[in-house]
């Protein structure tokens, strides 16, 4: 793979799951296992180091994870967003990756091909410093891949935007990459979000 084997991705798994009441999205069942284990294993397919951002322990998603050759990262400042998750996860990036791929826990249509997908569209020559999974209609979403350059930026992140205002800086140097579907963008956050997913793929099936 070259420029593109220093590639590590980071799984983020450390929210909430608050509008779930009471149960915890990354625990859903997909494809015969959690959430949370399924997007590692996509991820380390497609990845030789693969991060997982979790809440502190003890938690149940460290078990539905167990025997994954995946480094788990916990997040003590979890519930303060996503800037958190985002902080702790880019500083314990080996030294030697020159790019990072960053991918949310709550995408569950997302496959690896997708990831590969974005992964062979990097170009770390070119002046572009994101490259970003979007719908099959443009719109953007996950995976995203950060070039080593912008990794120190996120440092300074806080609540829970993301890293939105990192790809917003990167302006015109973000290439977009369309992937199948609304793959990209796809996250269930509610129950009745989880039960219509599940409807529907029942009659695509």
């Amino acid at each position: 793979m070259g420029q593109l084997s220093n590639i590590p991705a980071i799984v983020l798994a450390a929210g909430q799951s608050a509008r779930m009441r009471g149960t915890d999205k990354l625990l859903q069942q997909v494809d015969g296992k959690p959430l949370i284990r399924r997007q590692c294993e996509i991820a380390r397919q497609v990845c030789a180091r693969v991060l997982v951002a979790l809440p502190p322990a003890p938690h149940d998603r460290y078990t539905a994870i167990t025997g994954l050759d995946v480094t788990p990262i916990p997040v003590p400042d979890a519930t303060e967003g996503m800037g958190a998750s985002l902080r702790r996860a880019f500083a314990a990036l080996p030294t030697d990756a020159n790019a990072a791929l960053l991918l949310l826990g709550d995408l569950p249509d997302l496959t690896a091909d997708d990831l590969r997908t974005v992964l062979q569209a990097v170009d770390l020559q070119s002046r572009n410093l994101v490259w970003r999974g979007t719908t099959s209609d443009g719109r953007a979403g996950h995976p995203i891949i950060f070039a080593k350059s912008l990794f120190a930026e996120f440092a300074n992140l806080s609540g829970d935007a993301g890293g939105q205002s990192i790809v917003k800086k990167a302006g015109d140097r973000v290439a977009l990459v369309a992937l199948s579907g609304d793959h990209a963008r796809n996250d269930l956050d509610t129950p009745e979000d989880w039960a219509n997913w599940r409807a529907q793929r029942l009659v695509r099936d």
